[in-house]
């Protein structure tokens, strides 16, 4: 006959063993599995065929050096990549300044610029008219058209908006048309084809339709090049792992312009260099977005 007290040691043993094994099963599930896919989505500043030709061989030198699938998301508009990285929807998002600005103020500085190209420290937009135009300076833009880019382009609004009002220009008030027609390309294309007698633009994008002979800047010439500023970056989510934050910074500086398996890439982000970058840096264009009444 078996001891009451032997048969009871039995199931307390048996009894600590389960709880052990339950709370050992509990602390692998908790356990936070690595991330395993990137998520990029980039602004739509120009159309979709050159957005996908520019960051298919990004993506794929991404996947290459972070060991990560990545998934690049097009979106339809600029405020729909502010709220995918705000949602967490996005990892990883190629930002305007103004943008960023915007995803700071959503997540309360939570989503971080981690690198920007080296020429987005000196960054600056072009107002471009016909090339039969007799417009020589800004003060002359009253009672015209003008075209912009988004309303939430940096480049495209935002900074020529800044401008404008410096010149004297109030663009709520002075202009007889305003066209907010969400590309840079597009905005090109406005004024090459005559529907606006002015068009603000991306420097960056300005030369490169012109090295391409595009018909719509070929019509067009520059009025005024404006002073530089801080533009472009990339920003993460603010909860990302770190170790992947490290990974896709190291990916971004190790691009070398010089490097011949490299060039075509860098040529296409047209960035000579990759450098860190910080929200600081972006405090001047957030107070001058403030006094253009762009945010609150």
């Amino acid at each position: 006959m078996t001891s009451p007290l032997i048969s009871l040691g039995k199931k307390t043993l048996l009894s600590t063993f389960l709880a052990f094994s339950l709370l050992a099963v509990t602390s692998l599930q908790a356990q936070p599995q690595p991330q395993t896919t990137l998520r990029i989505t980039a602004l739509p500043d120009e159309s979709p065929t050159e957005l996908q030709r520019k960051f298919k061989p990004l993506g794929e030198y991404l996947a290459k050096e972070t060991g990560m699938k990545v998934e690049f998301t097009p979106v339809t508009d600029y405020a729909a990549a502010v709220e995918a990285l705000a949602n967490n929807k996005i990892d990883l998002a190629w930002l305007g300044g103004l943008t960023y600005i915007q995803v700071k103020l959503r997540t309360n500085g939570a989503a971080k610029p981690i690198i920007q190209r080296v020429e987005d420290e000196k960054f600056t937009s072009v107002f471009i008219v016909p090339e039969n135009s007799n417009l020589k300076t800004l003060a002359e833009l009253k009672g015209k058209s003008i075209a912009f880019g988004s309303p939430s382009s940096t480049s495209g609004h935002l900074m020529p908006r800044f401008f404008l009002i410096q010149a004297g220009v109030n663009p709520d008030k002075d202009f007889k048309s305003v066209a907010f027609d969400g590309a840079h390309d597009a905005t090109v294309a406005f004024v090459g084809s005559g529907r606006a007698d002015v068009g603000a633009l991306n420097s960056s994008v300005w030369e490169k339709l012109n090295e391409a002979k595009n018909p719509n800047a070929l019509k067009s010439k520059v009025l005024m090049t404006t002073p530089p500023y801080y533009n472009y970056n990339w920003t993460v989510r603010g909860d990302l792992d770190p170790a992947v934050v490290k990974k896709i910074t190291d990916a971004f500086l190790k691009l070398n312009v010089n490097n011949p398996a490299q060039k075509e890439l860098m040529d296409l982000q047209r960035a000579s260099k990759y450098i860190p970058t910080k929200s600081e840096n972006y405090d001047g264009l957030e107070k001058a977005a403030r006094s253009a009444g762009l945010i609150k």
